[in-house]
Order: structure tokens, then C-alpha cells, then sequence
């Protein structure tokens, strides 16, 4: 084969992005929460899902930046919400590289062009959507995720409710919350990926702002929510928690957080409700008239969402192991799908299929051999692909191992190498078949009807005049219109300060709020 159409610059770039990922995953995995479940094949379902991964991820990817670069794709997820990337996308696909190198299927010359691109495209998006923080990870943020403009964070400051323990508003919320993280964990198959925090955001000397985002509550990409999620108006929900004399001490790649004292209900001091998707000009505002108000709204919705999680159960608990390794899997692999919405190019047929090269592979995936080799992948780091020569010490470990197997650089002289694993196959599921009928802010679409409607739409801080206009723009600009302007966007819909524009300070609405409490 001729050499690839790839630099020594590039190999060295993917390799490096391979080997942060290599190590985030280990700390990951060895210090976060263990994941189990006394109904799913959680261990077996995730291996399922790496390989799918690897086998559609590259198609996937270049069919969205047919439509739409992974950078413009990031600016319009920072402003309008997306589910957990940071980690998902490139460890999802290496780690099912890496399984398939260690059964002798691949080598690490293998897929070489792949390798590059999904590495390359989730670099970009990564950056633009941590782009006002500067990182590619919550790691490089010191285990921080700070994503939203000073604009946003401004109006969810102003506007959020104070509230005390034991209050009705402090009441519900924390009853929403927990109802709602609960109904999500099912929706996922019993995993997180429907919940994702970031900041924290600093108030003042004492308080901090949390942003807590709930996705996939109605009915949208995932069969298993037809029907029995019809009743919830809303896909996705953002709850903003201002929190009071605890500091939050880390937020990963995983949306996990801890505090310093332990964040316990009576922290909680402010909180606001808004929504957002790919069709709303910003986060608009949710039941946030008065207290009163959202008060009402957290109990309709925790009412609404208890019913969906009844009949959620109900109908999980017909499901063969085999409707379970599909949810599970899919649920993992389709991580990546709000970003084909964001494009305009989202087909069920390429996000809720199991491709059928990883399906040769089901056999294989029995729960005790997806628990041991799970563990050995990502926790004990002990397959033959990742032990590395003796004088090696790796990060955190010390030990002779490497997680995520490199590009051999030898390709580009004279090692034979494949470039990929060529286009799409046909997929299969043992799920029901999903109803061309998705959720959004503008009532319910078809596939066909919402992938045009995202097409056409552009939010308007993503609009060419404002979408360049970043923070240290603003810091020279401030008392400029264009600046007035770019923060009247968001301002528009915010009950104390539309149309106030730019100017205003963290200190500013701080003290604004706490005369209102006063006069209160």
C-alpha cells in the first residue's frame, strides 16, 4: 500500500491524544463510582458498545461535517446544552480498537486513517466547546467545566430563586431532582449518561453556581420512550443551583462532581429552570415567573415523571437479555448523535442499529466474560496490547502499561497499514421499531421535519455577526453596541434583566439580588 495521505506531525498529535485519554480513563475508572446493575448486563453492554463505535464512528463523524464542521458544531452544543463528550467519543472508539487488537481481529496498523479523523474531529469540537475556558478536557480545567458565556451565566445568576430548607420551592426541587436523576438513570439503562453537571461557577466569596442539565426525558431518539414518555413536555431540562458555604472541589470527564464539605441539601440556596435545544434561540426560561410558580412547575413535572418511570419499568421488564445488550449499547454508542441533530443529518437508522460487524460478537459477550474483561480493559490495565517494555512507569499506577495502544509511526516508511474500516454496514435490533416522532421545543416533528428545521435554523449568538465575539473580546468592548447587543441575546427572556446589555459584573447582580432579598 502507498503511504498515507497523513503527516508525522499528525501521528505524533493522535498519539498524544491517545495516550491523555489512556490516562483520564484509568483515573476514571479507578477512582469514580462502580457501575453495576442487578437487571442489566451493564459490563457486557459496553463492550458492545465500543465496538460499534469503531466500526460507525468514522462515517458517522464525516457525515456530519458534510453538513457542518465539528467547530461550528461546538459553538451551537456550548450554548444550547449537550450530553457527556469529553470522554465518550474518543475512548468509546479506542477502547473498542483496543479490543478487537487484543482478539487478533486488528492490529494497530489497522484503520490508521480512522484513527486520525476521530481523533482529530473530537479535538476540534472539544476545543470550540470548551472555548471559554481554554481546555480540551475538565482535566486540563483542573477537574473544572466551566461552558458558558458571561452572558448566560449573568442571566441564570439574576434570575434564579432564593430558597431556604424546608421551603416549599427548596422542597420540590430537590424532589424534582432526585425523581428526575432516578427516571434518567432507567432511561440509560441504568448509567448516568442522561445527567451532566458542569462549572462550578463562582457567585462570590461563599457561593458557587452548578448547572445541571437532565437530557433525554421525552420521547426523541430512543425507542424505548415511545409512548411511555409522551406526557413530558420538555426533552431537556437545565436546573441552575446556587449553592452556599461548600466548595466544589471537582467536576470530571464524567459530569461527576465533589464538594468540600459534602454538598448536602441545606447548601442549597438559589435554583432556576430553563430548556433548550437546537431549536431555541438560548435557554428559555421554565415555570420562572415568580417562586410560587416553580414551585408548581417542579411538582407537575416530578408527577409526570414518576408516571414515565412506572411504565418505563413495566415495559423493561419484558425485555429479553438481548433487548437489553441493544438499549445498553445503543444508549452508550449514541453519546455522539446530538451532534448529527445539530447538523441536520440524524438518521435512526445509522444512531439506533447495531452494526452488523459488531454483531458477530454478541456470543462472546456473556456477563462473566464481560465483567472480567471490562475490568482487566479499563481498570487493571492487564490485556496483552497494553503492557508496555519494563523501564515504563505509567501515570498513576507506575506500572509497565500503556491503556490505549499507539499508531506505529513505521507506517510511513514502510509498514503495511489499512486506512479504515470502509462505509457503514447494515444494522439490526432486537428493540421495538422506533415511531418517526421526536420531542422538541416546537412540538412534535418527524425525522425528516426536524432534520430541515436544524438545518435552516441558527440560533442567533451562532449567527456569523456574534459568533466570533468571545470574552476577552468583550473585556475591551463592553461599552461598544455590538457588546450591548450580544448580551441583550440572551437577555431577552430573563425576568430582571432584559435589555440591560453589557456592563454588569458578577458583583453587580450579586448585589442586585441580595437588595430584592432584603426588601423582601
Amino acid at each position: 500500500m502507498s503511504k498515507p495521505e497523513i503527516t508525522y506531525s499528525q501521528l505524533l498529535e493522535t498519539n498524544n491524544l491517545i495516550q491523555q485519554n489512556s490516562d483520564e480513563t484509568y483515573w476514571l475508572c479507578a477512582t469514580r463510582t462502580v457501575q453495576e446493575s442487578k437487571i442489566f448486563p451493564v459490563s457486557a453492554y459496553i463492550l458492545f458498545s465500543y465496538l460499534n463505535c469503531f466500526y460507525r464512528f468514522p462515517e458517522l463523524l464525516k457525515k456530519i461535517e458534510a453538513n457542518m464542521s465539528a467547530e461550528e458544531v461546538g459553538d451551537r452544543a456550548r450554548n444550547s446544552g449537550i450530553k457527556i463528550l469529553a470522554w465518550t467519543i474518543p475512548c468509546f472508539y479506542l477502547l473498542g480498537r483496543e479490543m478487537l487488537i487484543n482478539w487478533g481481529v486488528i492490529k494497530p496498523t489497522d484503520a490508521v486513517e480512522d484513527v486520525v479523523y476521530v481523533m482529530d474531529f473530537w479535538k476540534r469540537f472539544q476545543l470550540s466547546w470548551h472555548r471559554n475556558n481554554g481546555g480540551l478536557t475538565n482535566k486540563q480545567g483542573g477537574h473544572r467545566a466551566q461552558i458558558f458565556p458571561e452572558q448566560k451565566l449573568q442571566v441564570f445568576h439574576a434570575d434564579a430563586f432564593e430558597c431556604e430548607l424546608g421551603d416549599d420551592l427548596h422542597t420540590s426541587a430537590q424532589e424534582f431532582m432526585a425523581t428526575v436523576a432516578q427516571y434518567g438513570f432507567l432511561v440509560s439503562c441504568e448509567s448516568r449518561l442522561t445527567i451532566h453537571n458542569h462549572g462550578p461557577y463562582k457567585i462570590s466569596d461563599n457561593r458557587e453556581m452548578l448547572i445541571r442539565d437532565f437530557r433525554e426525558l421525552s420521547e426523541y431518539d430512543f425507542p424505548w420512550l415511545d409512548d411511555v414518555a409522551n406526557e413530558l413536555d420538555y426533552n431537556n431540562l437545565t436546573v441552575a443551583m446556587i449553592v452556599e458555604d461548600t466548595h466544589i472541589t471537582l467536576l470530571d470527564d464524567w459530569g461527576s462532581f465533589e464538594a468540600e464539605p459534602e454538598l448536602k441539601s441545606e447548601h442549597i440556596k438559589a435554583i432556576g429552570l430553563w430548556t433548550a435545544d437546537n431549536l431555541t434561540d438560548g435557554h428559555l426560561p421554565v415555570g420562572m415567573g415568580n417562586p410560587e410558580e416553580l414551585t408548581a412547575t417542579f411538582k407537575n413535572l416530578t408527577e409526570k415523571v414518576k408516571e414515565a418511570t412506572s411504565k418505563l419499568w413495566t415495559q423493561m421488564a419484558g425485555w429479553s437479555r438481548d433487548q437489553q445488550m441493544d438499549a445498553g449499547a445503543l444508549n452508550y454508542f449514541a453519546c455522539a448523535k446530538e451532534l448529527a441533530h445539530i447538523a441536520g443529518c440524524y438518521e435512526m437508522k445509522d444512531w439506533m442499529m447495531i452494526d452488523e460487524r459488531a454483531e458477530r460478537f454478541r456470543p462472546l459477550l456473556n456477563d462473566e466474560y464481560g465483567n472480567l474483561f471490562l475490568g482487566e480493559l479499563v481498570g487493571m490495565i492487564t490485556q496483552p496490547s497494553q503492557m508496555a517494555h519494563g523501564y515504563t512507569m505509567a501515570q498513576h499506577t507506575d506500572k509497565p502499561t500503556k491503556g490505549l495502544s499507539f499508531i506505529p509511526y513505521s507506517i510511513l516508511k514502510d509498514e503495511p497499514y489499512t486506512s479504515g474500516v470502509g462505509p457503514i454496514r447494515g444494522g439490526v435490533t432486537n428493540l421495538s421499531a422506533k415511531v418517526d416522532r421526536y420531542r422538541t421545543s416546537q412540538g412534535f416533528m418527524t425525522q425528516e421535519q426536524l432534520n430541515k428545521e436544524c438545518r435552516s435554523f441558527t440560533m442567533t449568538c451562532c449567527q456569523e455577526k456574534y459568533r466570533l465575539l468571545c470574552a476577552d473580546w468583550v473585556k475591551y468592548h463592553y461599552d461598544s453596541e455590538l457588546a450591548d447587543e450580544l448580551f441583550r441575546i440572551e437577555q431577552k427572556n430573563s425576568r430582571n434583566l432584559k435589555d440591560r446589555g453589557a456592563g454588569l459584573t458578577c458583583q453587580d447582580i450579586e448585589h442586585m439580588r441580595l437588595a430584592r432579598v432584603e426588601k423582601a
